[in-house]
């Protein structure tokens, strides 16, 4: 004990300067020692017990580890899934060498001219008729593929199919040239002859008068050498009234100015007929334009797609890029 202070040094609050021993920690502290001395004799007296491990458990190699009825239980599972893998192997060779013997058998079924097996007649029949459905059933789905992608449109058709057909078409001619060693100047050495003819006479072809140049003189006397071309003339008539009228040609100072000579009633009826088929064909002209089977329907009748057209013409060039985005989905709100 030390000096002043009645502390034991076996006791658990020996480092505390305030503290002094009662009568209940020399209590605690035999006690303490005594059991300490019984664990002594125990730990020196006791035999080492016995493990039960069994070896194709996982854990064998633990040597603090003791198999229970889990791991018997797992071990009895793994050998019977591995008969279970044998038998499965062996069926399977089984079956493979009945599938080969049947292959046989089929073999000498066959007929060695025709190279078909021995069928009946109702067997060849349905035979043939399911090679029919299959055919028909394979041309019904390439129908509907080719159908389907000529109705599908292609994207962007504003403003962009036609330079891309033209990108296309010149690609096509030059490698046409590559292969005939030819430059792309020479591109009218690969046109055929009746080609090169509708060329010649599309060229040669006179331009339609536009502007004031449709009402000028020598306009309307092409007009009236058309209109006259397919009337049949007959001239025993006219120099026959030409004889008798000495005034056939007037002039001037002719007296008989305000008479009318006798014309026949099939030149009138002739000239009727004339200005109706005139009348006839002037309504059903109509200018031919281009239809593009590709191009969107963007109307409801032909006067609004008239009014489209022209609307079009207007402020369609301003407009591409708006409607090519909304044709996309790309387009953004400010």
């Amino acid at each position: 004990m030390e000096k002043g202070r009645s502390v034991h040094p076996d006791c658990i609050n020996a480092s505390n300067p305030y503290h002094e021993c009662v009568e209940y920690c020399f209590q605690r502290i035999a006690e303490s020692n005594s059991r300490a001395e019984e664990d002594e004799t125990n730990d020196s007296s006791k035999e080492p017990e016995e493990r039960i491990v069994h070896p194709d458990c996982i854990n064998a190699s633990n040597p603090y580890h003791e198999c229970s009825d889990h791991c018997f239980k797992r071990i009895a599972d793994l050998k019977a899934q591995i008969e279970r893998n044998e038998s499965d192997k062996q069926t399977v060779v089984s079956v493979e060498e009945e599938r080969a013997n049947q292959v046989e058998q089929n073999d000498d079924n066959v007929d060695s001219e025709s190279g078909q097996p021995h069928l009946t007649e109702k067997q060849k029949k349905l035979f043939e008729l399911r090679l029919k459905m299959n055919e028909a059933r394979k041309a019904n789905q390439m129908a509907m593929v080719a159908e389907k992608k000529k109705m599908e449109a292609p994207t962007e058709t504003r403003g962009i199919s036609k330079q891309k057909w033209l990108d296309e078409r010149k690609k096509k001619i030059g490698k046409l040239l590559d292969s005939n060693g030819l430059d792309m100047s020479k591109a009218y050495m690969l046109d055929t002859q009746e080609k090169a003819e509708a060329k010649y006479k599309k060229w040669e072809k006179d331009p339609a008068p536009h502007g004031w140049d449709v009402f000028n003189q020598k306009t309307l006397y092409n007009a009236h050498k058309k209109r006259t071309q397919n009337i049949q003339c007959d001239m025993e008539a006219y120099n026959k009234a030409k004889e008798e009228d000495p005034e056939f040609y007037r002039e001037a100072s002719s007296l008989q100015y305000g008479k009318m000579t006798k014309t026949p009633e099939e030149n009138i009826d002739r000239m009727v007929k004339e200005l109706q088929d005139r009348d006839a064909k002037r309504k059903s002209f109509s200018r031919r334009r281009k239809f593009h089977e590709e191009k969107d329907i963007d109307s409801i009748n032909d006067r609004n797609e008239h009014f489209n057209k022209k609307i079009e013409r207007a402020f369609g060039k301003y407009t591409l890029e708006i409607k090519n985005n909304l044709e996309r989905g790309t387009a953004l709100p400010d």
